[in-house]
Order: structure tokens, then sequence, then C-alpha cells
């Protein structure tokens, strides 16, 4: 399944950062794929704070995985592979612990660690830059 949306503004973030959430089959591993400077991380501290998660937001570039409290209180782990030389550093974090734990794995950089998804259930969003606006797209596996 495919959809896809147009954000123009904060606001447009946070509307379809609810809609995303709510979709049907949404895996827990989510894998962000864009241009340096698309807005994956600004996209994802949106997705936080839909979850309810209180804590500041920002991209893990140097310590590659923040975690961060859900509002039910689960955590909720952010990964920045940017960073990563190979695969195997990934295996140093010890990785299958986070994204087999069945709690929100949000990825950035997911293409540093490809060989590492696979069968590992994820869905996809895409963050393109379209001028000023962002489209978004989400695909479930």
């Amino acid at each position: 399944m495919r959809k896809s949306w147009v954000s123009r503004s904060p606001e447009d973030n946070s509307e379809i950062a609810k809609e995303l959430l709510g979709t049907d089959g949404l895996q827990k591993v989510l894998c962000f794929y864009g241009e340096m400077g698309a807005g994956k991380t600004t996209f994802i501290r949106t997705l936080c704070q839909q979850l309810g998660v209180a804590d500041q937001v920002q991209s893990p570039t140097f310590s590659i995985v923040n975690e961060y409290k859900s509002g039910k209180g689960d955590p909720v782990f952010h990964f920045d592979f940017y960073r990563l030389k190979n695969e195997l550093e990934a295996f140093d974090l010890g990785y299958e612990q986070y994204l087999f734990s069945g709690y929100f794995c949000l990825i950035e950089w997911p293409e540093k660690i490809s060989g590492l998804l696979d069968g590992v259930p994820h869905s996809v969003v895409t963050i393109q830059q379209e001028g000023d606006d962002r489209r978004i797209s989400l695909e479930n596996d």
C-alpha cells in the first residue's frame, strides 16, 4: 500500500504524522529516505510529538541512536546512520535488540544498513523537496 501527502507547513506535518501513524499495516520500524535537508529529522520530531514524546527530539548524528519515552511510557528509538562507515558498526550497537523490540524505531539513512533490514518488517517513508513544499510518501510491505 502506498500513501502520499504534500506538506506546506508545520501544521500540515502534524496532520500528516497523525494520519501516517493511523495507517493500517504500519510497521513499528520506519525507514526514512530523502536527500540531506529534505526534512527527515523535522518530520520525525513531529511523529514523536504525535506519540506523546515530551523529550527534545534531535538528530542522533553523533550518538547514532537516541531513546525517548512515548506518552504511554514505551521507548521510541531514533537512529541516524549517516556517519556509519559500514554495516558492522550497526552490529556494535546491537541493532537487532532495537529493531525486533516491538517498539517504534525511526531510522534516518537506512540505506547505510540495507543488508541488515532483510527480514525486518518495516515501512518506508520518503520525503522529497518540491520547492518550499515536501512530498511525504508511505509504503508498507
